[in-house]
């Protein structure tokens, strides 16, 4: 089985209404706001899925900065997730900031059937992952309903790109030592935390931690996945895509051509996705 966990769709009415969005949410302006960023509905996701032959994409929200907006995709997801009940697996979007907002958000989110909470972009929707007071209530709800974080990460150095942001492998690593008990993935590989996994300490603390390989053809050369496996094991590695970012086809070619074992690639293209989710 083939899981993109990393993918992104909108609802018509946001793709059709992109300026006003982008006016309204600093989130989706960052992102979305070049005309030229693609935007994709739940029957496009699934057409390109059938054509690169992936079975199931965790469908995650952005990190809006207003809670209304939070709730109007999550809203379209969790819908398309129930048309698409074989084929999609939801996460739902949160701003902490909302403090009891966002509690009941995931609480709604998660009786209807929403795996994780994510994607969370600190950087943009203003809140401080170290911040133990804000965060300890959205980690204490993701444990309760059994859910996984899935958090926006990246590099301290390198190229900058829409969507950049603070939350760098020491912030991540602070997180994640004041949260251990939870599952978290860190996307974009993490900004390259998985480099620093030989230390022991940082290790120590990759316990219930697991990396997306999103948007991975923009950010790394090829080689990561078999030097990643080196570092963490393949055990700890998601395969995600970022569509409509990046392309399944192209995501996927990267790890087909690498020289993984075919053992390796399975934990990455899938069985990793199926005992985490549960699915």
């Amino acid at each position: 089985m083939i899981i993109d966990f990393h993918a992104h769709i909108f609802s018509p009415r946001i793709i059709e209404q992109r300026q006003y969005y982008s006016a309204q949410d600093a989130t989706f302006a960052t992102l979305y706001n070049n005309p030229k960023a693609r935007l994709a509905t739940a029957e496009e996701l699934i057409v390109s899925m059938d054509e690169a032959g992936v079975d199931v994409s965790v469908v995650v929200n952005i990190g809006w900065a207003r809670n209304e907006f939070c709730v109007e995709n999550n809203t379209y997801i969790l819908e398309a997730v129930s048309r698409y009940s074989k084929r999609l697996v939801s996460f739902c979007s949160v701003n902490p900031r909302g403090r009891d907002a966002a509690l009941k958000e995931i609480e709604r989110c998660s009786m209807l059937g929403a795996k994780g909470i994510g994607e969370l972009h600190p950087d943009f929707q203003g809140f401080d992952l170290w911040d133990e007071g804000m965060m300890r209530p959205i980690v204490n709800s993701a444990r309760s309903n059994r859910m996984v974080m899935l958090i926006h990460s990246s590099e301290p150095v390198g190229h900058l790109y829409a969507g950049k942001g603070s939350v760098t492998p020491e912030v991540l690593y602070r997180f994640l030592s004041i949260f251990p008990d939870v599952p978290v993935v860190c996307a974009h590989w993490g900004g390259g935390l998985p480099f620093y996994a030989l230390m022991p300490e940082v290790g120590e603390s990759l316990e219930n931690v697991y990396f997306d390989t999103a948007a991975s053809p923009f950010l790394y050369k090829p080689a990561i996945y078999n030097i990643a496996q080196m570092l963490i094991g393949s055990s700890k590695i998601l395969w995600g895509s970022d569509f409509p970012l990046v392309s399944h086809e192209r995501a996927l070619r990267e790890v087909r051509d690498s020289s993984l074992t075919h053992g390796e690639k399975a934990h990455i293209l899938g069985e990793n996705a199926v005992r985490l989710l549960k699915l």
